[in-house]
């Protein structure tokens, strides 16, 4: 497997399992499949919902091809029907691709876009594009300059830009003089076509080995972490880095004195609807884990980069809050943050757990609480609330062939509707996702009315109305008015 693998999968060794785990009253968890290597296995990277209503996904390895596969591309319905739409390694020597782990994107021609870790012309990863029918295009081969100044191992998850580009991060390859000598790992552009640009070469003060998700910010910039680096060695880096490429190192993990305020942020960042951008450390915080320094943390830091620790896992007796929290947070409609930790809970296999903006949590769910731990062990992957108002998510191991799983949580919250792009001048064409649309008798952006199109019962088109200003996007439909999960921003 990758390093990034190992990485991710260090803090397993220091669990240990406990009998059994209670659910939340509140909450119903379903395991909606499970995978069994011909269909994938480990799927490392989240899941996108697509306006055909379905969930698509990659797995790490599995598929038809090789004798434990290269991975896959996959969809699968809210009930758990699961279609492989491609099996990497498809071609003589890999050239499409190896183990992607991260998850896909899905740009304004509808078409996704995703990473592999390994494969390519060069072995060490790709750039891809993926129809929905599984017709695969490979864009990209990383290692193609010599001595690799263009980045290898991409991780992180790419996001569309405004400018309709797609940005990302290798966790490899940029700068030869970096130490490690594979290089620690570049930010670069793509155009959907596949022409590439690298943005930003780490060099170890700056960061090193970015394997978190970029996201776009309200102020136009990418903001994103590296696992190591920045002002005190190896405690990691939050960063901002224009378009263009000019990157401004935000904070330097481990800080404080025993690294309090976290260490080796794996996962990417998200921007609340407060302004504020939160995410997780796998280690660091206040308390120690068998030989591991600190737990990890959930933190909050401002754009101009103040940091606030927000919670320290294992700050209950035998960890039964969480360890190691390796995926980025979720923001849901209920203004709290949803995540997952890849340790420790009742059953010290990982937890799903809900968090408010000023630092409360509340475990919602230990895995391995069935025999077998056919429920799913280590989550791995950010959550994604559904426009149903469900949360679906995926697990590294566990399930009944120990190869991960999808599943499901509900917490009681109702359905929305989400918007594709969440900003956009007036004109732009803005796609509506949600779920029994059919009947929709208005469309409007914070009041504002807009002709629409009611495409199938999970799409609708629209277009920003003349005198919208920011603010949410409600649909009325014969069960009720649904309204964006968050603002629509108005663009001059």
């Amino acid at each position: 497997m990758g390093k990034l693998n190992c990485v991710k999968r260090t803090f397993g060794l220091f669990l240990l399992c406990a009998m059994t785990a209670i659910a939340l009253p509140a909450q119903t968890f379903t395991t909606l499949h499970t995978f069994d290597k011909t269909d994938g296995s480990e799927p490392f990277g989240g899941l996108i919902q697509a306006p055909d209503g379905a969930l698509y996904g990659t797995t790490f390895r599995g598929g038809a091809n090789l004798v434990y596969g290269a991975g896959t591309a996959f969809k699968i319905t809210s009930n758990g029907t699961l279609t492989t739409l491609y099996s990497f390694c498809s071609q003589s020597g890999c050239t499409d691709g190896n183990g992607p782990q991260a998850a896909l994107v899905q740009t304004t021609s509808r078409a996704f876009y995703g990473t592999t870790f390994e494969g390519g012309a060069n072995g060490v990863g790709t750039v891809f594009k993926i129809t929905p029918g599984g017709t695969l295009t490979a864009l990209y081969s990383f290692c193609s300059q010599s001595g690799c100044p263009d980045g290898s191992g991409p991780v992180g998850t790419l996001v569309q830009a405004v400018n309709g580009n797609l940005y990302g991060t290798t966790s490899g390859g940029g700068d030869e003089s970096c130490n490690p000598p594979s290089g620690c790992g570049t930010v670069f552009k793509i155009t959907p076509a596949g022409t590439l640009t690298t943005l930003h070469c780490f060099d170890m003060t700056d960061g090193s080995q970015p394997v978190g998700e970029l996201i776009q910010a309200a102020d136009g910039n990418l903001y994103g972490t590296t696992l190591v680096g920045g002002a005190n060695g190896q405690g990691g880096t939050v960063f901002k880095i224009t378009p263009s490429g000019t990157l401004m190192t935000l904070y330097s993990f481990c800080s404080q004195s025993l690294c309090a305020d976290g260490l080796g942020p794996e996962a990417g960042l998200i921007q609340a609807t407060d302004g504020n951008f939160y995410g997780t450390t796998q280690q660091g915080g206040a308390n120690n884990c068998s030989g591991v320094t600190g737990c990890g943390t959930v933190f909050k830091i401002t754009p101009s980069g103040t940091l606030t620790t927000l919670y320290s896992f294992c700050s209950q007796s035998g960890c039964t809050d969480g360890q190691a929290p390796a995926a980025a947070l979720a923001q849901a409609t209920d203004g709290n943050l949803y995540g997952t930790t890849n340790g420790g809970g009742t059953n010290a296999h990982g937890t799903i757990f809900e968090i408010t903006p000023s630092g409360t949590l509340t475990t919602l769910y230990s895995f391995c609480s069935l025999s077998g731990c056919t429920d799913g062990e280590e989550p791995n992957a950010p959550l994604v609330e559904d426009t149903n108002g469900n949360f679906y998510g995926t697990t590294l191991f566990g399930g009944a062939n120990n190869l991960g799983t999808v599943f499901s949580l509900s917490v009681g919250l109702g359905p929305f509707v989400e918007t594709q792009p969440t900003s956009g001048k007036v004109g732009r064409t803005v796609k509506i996702l949600g779920t029994n649309l059919t009947g929709a008798t208005s469309v409007s952006f914070n009041g504002t009315a807009a002709t629409f199109t009611v495409v199938t019962r999970s799409l609708i088109t629209t277009a920003v109305p003349a005198g919208a200003t920011i603010g949410k996007v409600q649909v009325v439909t014969p069960s009720g008015t649904l309204s964006s999960n968050v603002p629509f921003r108005v663009l001059p």
